[in-house]
């Protein structure tokens, strides 16, 4: 095989790896907050809710405020992905693999970063100054199956909850599955143009509803022995941290006969910033 095909080759599968990307990337990163990171953790610094004083004299004394800081740390993990191509597979067949190699690398990454976000939803959260403590999700952000499916009243509940934390009513999501969107697609309510003015059921998918952005994940969300859950959270309750973002090349290897390895890594990690931006919703 001609080194300048060859060369040409990287070209061509490096920007279709690109360009795969945008358009196939993780259904969560647009969801949550991101920051860069350089080094192995990135710490979300925190800074509490205070009261103002009321002045009741005048050339009063000036009351001081204790501002409360805590911060919570996300951790770094390292993802890659590759897979070869022998030249002789060029010539054996008419269609190149290269193309469904590319979009394996590209659904696999995007899915690792999913994962990293939805155990971050509820996982212990790694707190203290140093990253020396750990803050447990608290089972008040919890709704309990109670036996039943992924029902409106149990949306109500979770839009009251982040209304009662005085979560942002802005950035709101609803992470769940196709057993949650098929009891919720059974109900009237969500139905009815009376209920839901976006009106976006167009074959079967529904875009929002309550104030949340709906996000269907097929395969990755929790299920313990039949128990299913899905995530209710307000973006900026939640952290991601890119180290390295999804980085791709297309390279003959001399070690193994010159076959082209499709190569992908990315380096990310997922925390909870806030546990009263992020509800649990449990349903069978």
């Amino acid at each position: 095989m001609s080194v300048y095909i060859t060369e040409a080759q990287v070209k061509q599968y490096a920007s279709n790896i690109r360009i795969l990307f945008q358009q196939q990337g993780s259904l969560l990163r647009s969801a949550v907050r991101t920051e860069a990171l350089r080094g192995k953790y990135r710490f979300f610094d925190r800074l509490g809710a205070t009261t103002a004083r009321r002045k009741t004299t005048r050339h009063a004394a000036t009351p001081l405020i204790d501002s409360v800081h805590s911060r919570r740390r996300a951790e770094a993990v390292d993802f890659e992905w590759a897979d070869l191509l022998d030249p002789q597979d060029e010539i054996r067949i008419l269609i190149s693999p290269a193309s469904s190699y590319v979009v394996n690398a590209a659904w696999a990454l995007g899915r690792a970063m999913d994962s990293e976000i939805i155990t971050a939803f509820n996982r212990d959260a790694v707190t203290g100054e140093d990253g020396g403590g750990t803050s447990v999700f608290p089972a008040g952000q919890v709704i309990a199956a109670g036996g039943t499916g992924l029902t409106i009243a149990k949306l109500r509940e979770a839009m009251r909850m982040l209304d009662v934390n005085k979560a942002p009513t802005m950035g709101r999501y609803l992470a769940l599955d196709p057993y949650g969107k098929e009891d919720l697609l059974s109900t009237t309510e969500v139905t009815s143009a009376d209920f839901n003015t976006v009106r976006a059921l167009v074959n079967g998918e529904i875009n929002s509803f309550l104030g949340f952005q709906f996000i269907m994940i097929p395969d990755l969300l929790p299920n313990s022995g039949g128990t299913r859950s899905a995530f209710a959270w307000q973006e900026s309750a939640m952290g991601l941290v890119l180290g390295e973002d999804i980085m791709t090349r297309v390279d003959p290897r001399v070690d193994l006969s010159m076959a082209m390895q499709v190569y992908a890594r990315a380096t990310f990690g997922a925390v909870r910033v806030e546990d009263e931006g992020v509800i649990q919703i449990n349903y069978v």
